[in-house]
């Protein structure tokens, strides 16, 4: 994608998430292009149709989740994006993926290279993602690109808790 477009689907993208949260993931897009990389948003907000459809076909382990959050009269509040390298939206760099799960810490934000890993897995991520380590051995969980909100579950987001 160029430049330009990149820039504007982020733009567009950020406008379907809660403000606070939307705030949070424009600092982790500026943090990667500071690197050199060129983060773009592949989803933000998601229907509950396209939720039930990525559940069905094994990209989603939840029915419902951070990314079908919406507010009065069904406004879109998503407080998760699936954040791609543009130069490599099917096949990050091990590298992209650690530097997007350290920027999204440093905004107190959840990365989805964290899921499905086991706890004595997690550390090892950690440390990788403290040291900036890209080696291979390292695990990284079934959602790479996805960062979310913290501080409180998906039924609470659907009840209408935000992240403050």
């Amino acid at each position: 994608m160029n430049e330009a477009d990149r820039k504007q689907r982020n733009q567009q993208r950020l406008t379907e998430c809660f403000p606070k949260f939307a705030a949070r993931v424009d600092a982790v897009i500026k943090d990667l292009e500071a690197q050199g990389i060129r983060p773009r948003i592949q989803d933000a907000h998601r229907s509950i149709a396209d939720q039930i459809f990525a559940f069905n076909h094994g990209f989603s382990k939840v029915r419902f989740g951070f990314h079908n959050v919406t507010g009065a009269n069904g406004k879109a509040e998503s407080l998760a994006v699936d954040l791609l390298d543009d130069d490599h939206p099917l096949d990050p760099p091990r590298k992209y993926i650690i530097l997007l799960a350290g920027a999204a810490q440093a905004h107190g934000l959840h990365p989805g290279s964290f899921f499905g890993l086991p706890q004595s897995l997690r550390a090892g991520l950690s440390k990788a993602i403290q040291d900036q380590n890209f080696d291979p051995k390292i695990k990284i969980g079934f959602d790479p690109t996805h960062i979310e909100a913290t501080g409180l579950s998906i039924a609470e987001a659907k009840a209408g808790k935000r992240p403050t």
